[in-house]
């Protein structure tokens, strides 16, 4: 297995379960959000990407062009979607259900991408989905407090979360500079229209730091190691490490808020990393000669 994909693949995950966190400290609506994130990420990716030369080696095509305009619109679209269910519901029930979308993911890889089936990635994926279940049922009350419409939304979010991960395993030539200015720039254009200007002017330096944080951390660089990754690993990997983002989101909880997690939450953390390392082992017997470096 590609250990640096798996490295920069794991290490993403772990940055974007503190999303819900942080974005509830920006004191922005879901869009003016998004359109913080992607006027940020695209301004230090374009300068990145112009000052290191980057830009002299990327090898275009107008079929992967076609597929990251395609993965812009889904990633902003997602990003949408998950600031609406984090405004409508709790973090971890948000969370909950967007975590099901590596299992799209891995039947999308078996169903469209005619990627060789294994039964061992459908149980180590299905084993992390129940882990973060026993994680987030408990602190949600099994559900019962969730508002349909955060659902709604944390599940939408989930869909195009998914067609992003599947279209972002086609672009294999284009650098994840390239990548990542492209489709956040694609967000700039998508959301300008819409955006209410006047939501940033009451915001303190706090909302801001943590807006912009949000941009150039959570987007720039999770998408840098994301885009950097996932064109290296096998669906059953991405979908298994995707869930290291609601370990995150619940240790945040004990270290930051006191949350203490109960004998099923513990558990539930523990089969996640189980399943994330049985996923490793076995992809890890694969042909070194199929690898391709990072």
């Amino acid at each position: 297995m590609n250990k640096p994909a798996f490295l920069k693949l794991s290490i993403s995950m772990v940055i974007f379960g503190s999303i819900g966190f942080f974005s509830k400290y920006t004191g922005l609506p879901a869009l003016e959000l998004v359109f913080v994130r992607c006027v940020s990420a695209s301004a230090i990716l374009a300068v990145y990407w112009l000052a290191t030369g980057q830009y002299k080696k990327e090898r275009w095509s107008i079929k992967e062009m076609l597929f990251i305009l395609g993965g812009g619109v889904t990633l902003v679209i997602n990003w949408l979607f998950l600031f609406l269910a984090f405004e409508k519901t709790s973090v971890t029930a948000a969370i909950s259900i967007y975590n099901t979308a590596p299992l799209i993911v891995l039947v999308a890889g078996w169903t469209l991408f005619r990627e060789k089936f294994q039964w061992g990635g459908l149980l180590a994926t299905l084993a992390a989905f129940i882990g973060t279940i026993m994680i987030t049922v408990t602190a949600s009350s099994a559900f019962s407090h969730v508002l349909l419409v955060g659902s709604v939304y944390a599940f939408c979010a989930a869909i195009f979360y998914a067609g992003t991960v599947m279209i972002g395993t086609r672009i294999k030539q284009a650098s994840p500079y390239l990548v990542t200015f492209l489709q956040t720039f694609i967000g700039i254009i998508m959301l300008s229209p819409f955006v209410d200007f006047s939501k940033y002017t009451g915001l303190t330096p706090g909302n801001w730091t943590f807006s912009l944080l949000t941009g150039v951390i959570h987007t720039g660089i999770v998408y840098l190691l994301f885009y950097g990754s996932i064109r290296f690993l096998r669906t059953s990997v991405i979908s298994a490490l995707s869930y290291l983002d609601p370990c995150v989101a619940i240790l945040l909880d004990i270290f930051i808020t006191g949350f203490a997690p109960s004998y099923m939450q513990a558990a539930g953390i523990a089969i996640i990393f189980l399943a994330v390392s049985y996923t490793v082992r076995k992809n890890s017997q694969e042909d070194p000669a199929t690898q391709r470096q990072v």
